[in-house]
């Protein structure tokens, strides 16, 4: 791996902005931060560098990957919304909703053989304008190594991921705070996860009940 090159979030300006995007969507893998932790990232039809996140990792590379997207149009181009997963991200998006949906033709290469993807519009500002930039969606996991706790801290992700990656985007401390998942491939929806978004308002929006993991077994 060539020098990583470090940047202050704060510090970048649109046309470095544009940059980035340009170098993710052309298989840059980069750390950067979201809403909830630091998370390890490329373009998401870019294979190889997918496969150098699972290395960089040490992940078993049959594990999902997240994908990200700076607003919904851009995440309707690899998933299919039904009219309950349109309320819950006009509701929650940008935020801590992920929403696992049924993929379309476009969207198929990125489900590593799942049923469905699992896409997030972040609350981050400068990881969705960076989002916004970028032709196709970012592929993303936590930045951290396998088995290990998720990184908050900057000096702890420059000591994980100096030389190891092509870009760190430094943002700060985060707190981490889970986002709640819920999967909407099947007939009726499935709460994987109750993080920041509490189910009875999930419900709500999506006006019906969701079945928890134990009741879809």
């Amino acid at each position: 791996m060539s020098r990583t090159h470090i940047f202050k979030t704060i510090e970048m300006t649109p046309v470095a902005v544009q940059q980035a995007a340009r170098a993710l969507d052309e298989g840059a893998v980069a750390v950067l931060p979201t809403d909830t932790v630091y998370g390890i990232g490329t373009g998401a039809f870019c294979e190889k560098s997918i496969q150098e996140i699972y290395r960089i990792k040490e992940r078993p590379a049959n594990s999902p990957l997240q994908i990200l997207t700076g607003t919904a149009d851009q995440a309707r181009r690899v998933a299919v919304f039904s009219p309950g997963a349109e309320r819950l991200a006009a509701a929650y998006w940008p935020g801590a909703l992920t929403a696992i949906l049924p993929p379309t033709e476009a969207g198929r290469p990125l489900t590593r053989g799942f049923a469905g993807l699992g896409l997030r519009v972040p609350g981050n500002v400068f990881l969705t304008g960076l989002l916004s930039q970028m032709q196709n969606p970012m592929a993303c996991t936590s930045a951290n190594l396998h088995g290990q706790p998720v990184i908050t801290e900057e000096n702890t992700l420059l000591e994980t991921f100096d030389g190891k990656v092509d870009l760190i985007f430094l943002g700060g401390s985060l707190s981490p705070v889970a986002s709640s998942v819920v999967d909407l491939t099947g007939p009726q929806a499935v709460l994987l996860r109750e993080g920041a978004i509490p189910r009875l308002a999930l419900e709500k929006h999506l006006g019906a009940p969701l079945r928890t993991k134990e009741e879809a077994v």
